[in-house]
């Protein structure tokens, strides 16, 4: 896939996953314009390493959007009901400090 499919497939990408983790939240979603700003002031960009470190550093940021962001909406005074996506949901997994011993 060449540069400039990259770069569509991103900003595709990044608009999608702003729809889903900011969902209803309509002052959240207008962060439409800060994406669509970041690719407009990048758009002359004409250095193949630096279009390579900015589609990395975008796709770094959708999954970090995808997989950190969790809704809060308040409740009351002091309280917010956290809404997390159910592709954030995972079974609760065992944590050890010892790594795993080979036979």
């Amino acid at each position: 896939m060449g540069q400039p499919a990259k770069v569509l497939q991103l900003f595709k990408t990044l608009h999608r996953t702003r729809q889903q983790v900011f969902k209803n939240d309509t002052r959240a979603l207008e962060a439409r314009v800060k994406i669509n700003e970041e690719f407009k002031n990048n758009k002359s960009e004409t250095s193949p390493k630096k279009i390579k470190e900015l589609i990395k550093m975008g796709f770094d940021v959708e999954l970090l959007l995808r997989t950190s962001v969790i809704q809060g909406i308040h409740t009351d005074h002091n309280t917010l009901k956290l809404v997390p996506r159910k592709d954030l949901l995972t079974e609760n997994v065992l944590y050890c400090d010892a790594p795993p011993q080979k036979p």
